[in-house]
């Protein structure tokens, strides 16, 4: 039994290497892109506006995503971000930073690494820019200056996982078989040409429509590949262990795009529509009278019985 296992265990593993290159139009390592040096520069980069014209009911279901606006959150994230420099990078004994001028892209990636993978086209100039401008926004917001506020949320904003880092940057995930996303290419479901000039071709990526392309942010745990590994994002852990391990086999995007209707519109625990596909909830309530003791008398009492039940194929809530 112990060798028929491992038999089975090792076809899989060799069809799971042997097929995946038959699936991806990837190519070679694009040579780098010269680092972008400011917020603008980077924004204007993976700016989603240029796909409007021809996509515009899923730039609109975008828009309202909190994919749109991934650094400000709802908007707990920036603040977040400064939590952890403050509470944490600036703590810590051998992380060399001690001031903001002192933040790095490559510090900054325990947030970004997910908020803003796009981030490691940039230079730290950006990385502390990012920081400067969540700062001002936030004395802004103090102050009452809420023209300033607005301002700076806006330029918190342009920066997002927008339709380029979902259908370029990010979509092809076992590039040493699949080749790596070229720079002219949107990756989506078929292959052919785009009307756009500058991304003239469409390829294939399959991982798009699967459950492990979500699991590259909303992930498993500790990001062990990072210096200084942090708990984020254990989605796709409880996904695998707790349901496809249990016989679940509905995808991510089978459920937050498909059978919600939502489309490009990414919601999470906080959405109405969300909570009621991944919760059910029954409440029973009694009242009764119980005497407590000679001093005080009967005394009103209510029992209350709260059931809740977990529905999604993951925990709720988890980034």
């Amino acid at each position: 039994m112990k060798n028929l296992f491992s038999l089975a265990a090792c076809l899989f593993v060799v069809t799971a290497l042997g097929v995946s290159g038959a699936y991806c139009s990837g190519g070679p390592r694009p040579a780098p892109l010269p680092k972008a040096k400011t917020i603008k520069e980077l924004a204007d980069r993976y700016d989603s506006s240029k796909c409007i014209e021809c996509h515009e009911e899923a730039h609109e279901q975008w828009e309202n995503s909190l994919h749109s606006h991934s650094i400000l959150g709802s908007p707990r994230t920036a603040p977040t971000i400064l939590t952890a420099i403050d509470k944490g990078l600036k703590r810590f004994p051998f992380s060399g930073v001690k001031d903001d001028k002192d933040i790095t892209v490559e510090s900054l990636m325990i947030c970004a690494k997910c908020h803003l993978p796009q981030l490691d086209e940039a230079t730290d100039d950006v990385a502390q820019e990012i920081v400067a401008t969540i700062r001002a926004w936030q004395k802004a917001g103090k102050e009452g200056n809420e023209d300033l506020y607005e301002e700076l949320e806006e330029k918190i904003s342009s920066l997002n996982i927008g339709c380029m880092v979902c259908h370029n940057k990010m979509a092809i995930i076992h590039k040493w078989s699949d080749g790596y996303p070229q720079r002219d290419t949107v990756y989506g479901s078929q292959d052919g040409e785009h009307e756009y000039e500058d991304l003239p071709k469409i390829a294939k990526a399959p991982a798009l429509s699967e459950s492990i392309f979500c699991g590259q942010c909303h992930g498993l745990g500790p990001n062990f590949e990072l210096e200084h590994p942090s708990q984020c994002g254990t989605l796709y852990g409880s996904y695998l262990y707790a349901y496809v391990a249990h016989g679940g086999f509905e995808t991510c995007q089978e459920c937050h795009m498909n059978k919600s209707g939502l489309g490009h519109d990414m919601q999470a625990y906080n959405d109405e529509d969300m909570i009621k596909m991944a919760l059910d909830i029954k409440v029973e309530a009694r009242s009764l009278f119980w005497r407590k003791n000679k001093a005080e008398g009967v005394i009103p009492m209510g029992i209350i019985m709260v059931d809740l039940y977990n529905k999604a194929g993951h925990v709720i809530p988890d980034g």
